[in-house]
């Protein structure tokens, strides 16, 4: 089944990966030997891990976000309150908050030390798939699929602007780690970055996407990753012949951008359908995919200047 999320631990010594099986799998980095595995019932659609590398944090279709303890793989906490499946969690900077969102619209903040509930945002008007703090930690962005992506205050909630540009769902959203910028991909073919500082649009990038599913920054920001799914052969035929797309496409690839200029610098041919997970290891010396072959692939960072 999919493997929808990725996370490094903050030492880059272990990859965790969520997947629709329900399964959540901690795996030593570079070695890829399993360590653990945990079982959040009903199937896991994002994972992250807190700061100090204590806590992962799981969301699932089952309503709940769970917090599981690293050093035994123990369940520390099961977070309800959603009313649909929780498409997306993140964890601030600072280690003491959770962000989620879902299928019902909202953005819920909790404490990460006990669970506690401490906001409700209602957030967009359709699906909330993707949430990511800043890295300060006073922002949070987040991409909808009624094809907007917000920016909030975290401290008091307070919708700060709202990104227009995306015509189809978007999916994806990450910070530049300097938090000049803003990247978000979604279902309309394209990957979007934006300047924070006054939310204008810098550029938008375009590869053989038909729909960008993930996103990531690497450590220095210098680069940045897509992955989604990929026009057939069948589909660019038809798109050249009569200027719109046919969908059903390969999935396996993974773009590097270079993120001053737009450039696309690299194409790494991963995956056997489409891919959701992308990630960066701290460390800047690996990064990891997955996707809907079930497969989970760690590669040596070696990116062309």
């Amino acid at each position: 089944m999919t493997v929808w999320g990725l996370a490094f631990s903050p030492d880059s010594r272990s990859l965790a990966s969520g997947s629709a099986d329900g399964s959540i799998r901690l795996r030593g980095v570079p070695d890829g030997a399993s360590a653990a595995t945990m079982r959040h019932p009903g199937g896991v659609t994002s994972i992250a891990f807190s700061p100090d590398g204590q806590w992962l944090v799981s969301g699932g279709y089952d309503r709940t976000v769970r917090v599981w303890r690293v050093a035994d793989r123990s369940l520390a906490g099961t977070l309800t309150g959603h009313a649909g499946t929780v498409w997306t969690v993140a964890i601030g900077p600072d280690g003491t908050t959770i962000a989620s969102g879902g299928e019902d619209k909202t953005i819920r903040l909790w404490r990460l030390a006990d669970g506690a509930p401490l906001r409700t945002i209602p957030a967009h008007s359709r699906n909330v798939w993707s949430v990511r703090f800043s890295p300060d930690g006073k922002r949070l962005a987040s991409g909808s699929f009624d094809a907007t992506v917000k920016l909030w205050d975290v401290g008091s909630g307070a919708l700060l602007r709202t990104f227009t540009g995306h015509s189809q769902a978007v999916v994806s959203v990450a910070f530049s780690p300097d938090g000049q910028w803003l990247a978000s991909g979604g279902d309309d073919k394209a990957v979007r970055l934006w300047r924070l500082v006054d939310g204008r649009p810098v550029r938008v990038l375009r590869g053989e996407s038909e729909c960008v599913y993930a996103v990531a920054f690497s450590p220095g920001g210098v680069w940045l990753a897509s992955g989604g799914r990929e026009k057939s052969a069948l589909g660019k035929l038809v798109e050249k012949i009569f200027g719109r797309s046919k969908s059903g496409g390969n999935g396996d690839t993974v773009r590097f951008w270079r993120t001053e200029d737009g450039s696309l610098s690299q194409v790494l041919s991963a995956h056997a359908g489409d891919v959701h997970g992308l990630a960066f290891s701290p460390d800047g010396r690996w990064f990891a995919s997955s996707g809907d072959d079930r497969a989970v692939k760690l590669w040596s960072l070696t990116l062309r200047p």
